[in-house]
C-alpha cells in the first residue's frame, strides 16, 4: 500500500510540478515571496493564479539564469514578493504549474506545531493513546525496567549485570536507542527555543496527555526525557552513562515487539558534560513550574553539580566504541555517537553553570575555552550552544566578546544568497551537504534567527527564511522535507516506526536527513551531485532517517519564524 501510494504521488509531482521548487506549505503576507524556475528555455515571465479558477492575480519576470554549483541545474527566480493578498494560488511559468500553495499570517503554524509534536511519538515506554496520536497509536515500546550495566559501565557498586530502571526519553533516530549525547544538542535547542520565545510556546497546544497542566507543551515534552536522562547518572559517582541500548539494532518492527536485552554503558566526558549543561538550563526553566513539576529543578541542580564533580576528574574520556568491543562483551554495534574533543562541552556546560548559578568557578573555565573561529551547532560541536546562552543572559564582559562571532557568521551567509541558484543561505559550500544536511540548513537558520535578535536587522530574519523555504520545498529535489506536508511529500523515512506500522504515511512532523553525497548506506540513489543525492527510500539511513537533534533545529527555526512573523 505504501509503495503504491508513493509511486503515484511522485509521479504527479514529477509531472506536474517537477521544474518549479518552491515552499509547498505557503507565505506570509508581507514576507518575501520566491519560486525557483528549473532548467527552462524560452520562458521569460510568469503568473501567479488563483488556485480554483486560474484568474491571473500577478505577473513578473523571472530572473536572470544561475547555474547551480552544487548540481548541474539552470535556474530562474521568480519573485512575487509584491504580491500579499491572502489566499490560495497556484505559480505557471511557460507549460509549468506549481503545486497549490497558501498566503496566510499563521501559514507556518501547522509545520511548526507538527516538528514539535513529533517528539510524542518517539516516546520510549509508554502506549501512545488515540486521543493523542490519531491513528499513530500504538502499545508501549522498551518498557526499560530491568536495564543491565554493561561490563563497560560496571563499577564496585553497580558491577556488571546490574539492573537498573531507565524508563522513558525519547527514541533517538531512526532506531530505538536513546543516546545521552545526542540528547544533549537536542534538549538544549528546544530548551533555548523556549527561554528565546516564551510567550509564544506558553500559547501553543500540541495534544499531548500533558496538555493543559498549566505549563508549556514544549516544557511538558523536554519533562519527558529530562526525567530519562536523570536515570542515566550513575548516584555512586555522578558519571553519566552514554547511552542506553541494545546490543545491535532491531529490524524494521515496531518498538513493542523487540524483546532483546538493554544495557547501559560506559560512562564519557561528552556525554557527561552534555548531562551538565541541560540540567543547569533545566534548572532555569523549571523552578517557574515547581507547582506542577515539584523538586524537578532542584534535582537537575544537584544531577549538574555531581556530573561536573566527576568530569573535573575524569576531563579527557572518550566513548570508543571499537576500543571498548575488544575488552568487553557483549560488542554494542548500535550509534556510537564518539567524540575525541571535549573543550566544546567544557565551554557549553561551563556556560550554562555560570548562567544558572553566578559562581566564577565556572566563568573561569568559559573563559578558558573560547575560541575564535566556531562553527554551527551539531552533535559533536556544541560550542554554539554556549554562545547563545550567554548572548541570550547577556553576561557581563562576554556578550561584546561573543557578539562579533554571531554576526561575522550571519553577514557571510548574507553574502551568498546572491550567489545561490535557489536564493537561499543552505548550500554555499559543498560541505553544508553532509549526514544530516537538514539540520545544518536549520541550525544556519538559528544563527541567523540569533543575529535578528542581537540586532534587530531583518535582514537577518528574511535570510532565516530562505531556509525555512529550503526545508519545505525550494531545494534540488523539489521534497517537502517534513512529513506530511507539502505536494511532494516524504513518504518512506527510515524510521522503524513508519515503516512497520501498516499506515501509509509516516508519522508527521519528522524531518528527513536531506542531500548526502557521501550515500553511506550503499543505497540506489538518482543522482550523485550534492545537492540532489537524496532518496525517499527507507534503506537510505545516510539521506532519509530522522534523528532528535535535526528535529530540534527545525522546531526552534519554525516556531521561532512564526512567532517573530
Amino acid at each position: 500500500m505504501k509503495n503504491i501510494a508513493t509511486l503515484f504521488c511522485l509521479l504527479i509531482c514529477t509531472i506536474s510540478f517537477g521544474q518549479i521548487a518552491m515552499n509547498q506549505v505557503g507565505f506570509y503576507p508581507k514576507a518575501p515571496k520566491q519560486a525557483i524556475v528549473e532548467n527552462v528555455i524560452g520562458i521569460t515571465g510568469f503568473s501567479i493564479v488563483t488556485g480554483d479558477k486560474g484568474k491571473v492575480v500577478y505577473r513578473g519576470k523571472l530572473g536572470e539564469p544561475k547555474q547551480s554549483k552544487n548540481s548541474s541545474l539552470t535556474t530562474r527566480m521568480a519573485d512575487f514578493s509584491s504580491f500579499e493578498t491572502s489566499g490560495t494560488y497556484r505559480l505557471v511559468a511557460g507549460s509549468y504549474e506549481s503545486a497549490p500553495f497558501i498566503i496566510a499570517v499563521n501559514v507556518h503554524e501547522p509545520v511548526a506545531k507538527a516538528l514539535l509534536k513529533s517528539y510524542y511519538y518517539t516516546r520510549a515506554s509508554m502506549p501512545l493513546y488515540e486521543q493523542y496520536a490519531g491513528k499513530w497509536s500504538r502499545p508501549a515500546g522498551h518498557p526499560d525496567t530491568a536495564v543491565l550495566i554493561h561490563p563497560s559501565a560496571a563499577t564496585g557498586q553497580r558491577p556488571s549485570g546490574t539492573v537498573i530502571r531507565s524508563p522513558g526519553g525519547w527514541y533517538d533516530a531512526g532506531d530505538y536507542n536513546k543516546y545521552i549525547v545526542n540528547c544533549g544538542i537536542t534538549m538544549g535547542t528546544l530548551l533555548s527555543a523556549y527561554e528565546d520565545f516564551p510567550q509564544y510556546f506558553a500559547r501553543l497546544g500540541l495534544n499531548i496527555p500533558e496538555s493543559g497542566n498549566g505549563v508549556p507543551d514544549i516544557l511538558n515534552e523536554t519533562a519527558y526525557n529530562l526525567r530519562w536522562m536523570l536515570t542515566m547518572q550513575d548516584p555512586g559517582d555522578g558519571g553519566v552513562y552514554h547511552k542506553c541500548t541494545n546490543a545491535s539494532f532491531d529490524g524494521m518492527v515496531m518498538p513493542g515487539v523487540t524483546k532483546a536485552p538493554r544495557y547501559v554503558v560506559q560512562k564519557g566526558t561528552a556525554a557527561t558534560l552534555g548531562f551538565v549543561a541541560v540540567m543547569a538550563q533545566s534548572v532555569r526553566v523549571y523552578k517557574a513550574f515547581s507547582s506542577v513539576y515539584p523538586g524537578l529543578a532542584d534535582s537537575c541542580l544537584l544531577a549538574a553539580w555531581k556530573a561536573w564533580q566527576w568530569a573535573q576528574h575524569n576531563p579527557s574520556v572518550e566513548y570508543n566504541q571499537d576500543g571498548m568491543n575488544k575488552r568487553y562483551q557483549p560488542a554494542i554495534t548500535t550509534g556510537a555517537y564518539g567524540d575525541r574533543r571535549f573543550g566544546d562541552e567544557w565551554f557549553w556546560a561551563a556556560s550554562e553553570m555560570y548562567v544558572t548559578t553566578s559562581e566564577p568557578v565556572y566563568k573561569t573555565v568559559v573563559s578558558e575555552y573560547t575560541i575564535d573561529r566556531p562553527s554551527l551547532p551539531s552533535w559533536g560541536d556544541v560550542y554554539m550552544l554556549g554562545v547563545y546562552t550567554l548572548l541570550r543572559k547577556d553576561t557581563k564582559n562576554m556578550a561584546n566578546q561573543l557578539r562579533p562571532v554571531v554576526i561575522q557568521m550571519a553577514d557571510r551567509y548574507l553574502e551568498n544568497i546572491s550567489g545561490n541558484a535557489f536564493g537561499v543561505v543552505m548550500g554555499e559550500q559543498r560541505s553544508d551537504f553532509v549526514w544530516g544536511s537538514n539540520g545544518v540548513a536549520a541550525n544556519q537558520g538559528i544563527l541567523l534567527i540569533q543575529a535578528y535578535l542581537l540586532t534587530k536587522d531583518k535582514k537577518y530574519l528574511g535570510a532565516a527564511l530562505t531556509n525555512v523555504d529550503y526545508l519545505l520545498g525550494r531545494n534540488a529535489t523539489g521534497y517537502c522535507f517534513v512529513t506530511g506536508f507539502g505536494a511532494r511529500q516524504v513518504m518512506h523515512p527510515h524510521h522503524r516506526p513508519s515503516e512497520a506500522d501498516g499506515i501509509a504515511d509516516p508519522v508527521p512532523g519528522l524531518l528527513a536527513g536531506g542531500p548526502n553525497p557521501g550515500m553511506q548506506d550503499k543505497c540506489q540513489y538518482e543522482y550523485t551531485d550534492p545537492e540532489r543525492t537524496y532518496t525517499d527510500n527507507v534503506c537510505s539511513y545516510a539521506s532519509n532517517e530522522t534523528a532528535i537533534n535535526w528535529n530540534a533545529a527545525a522546531v526552534y527555526l519554525l516556531n521561532a519564524i512564526e512567532a517573530l512573523e
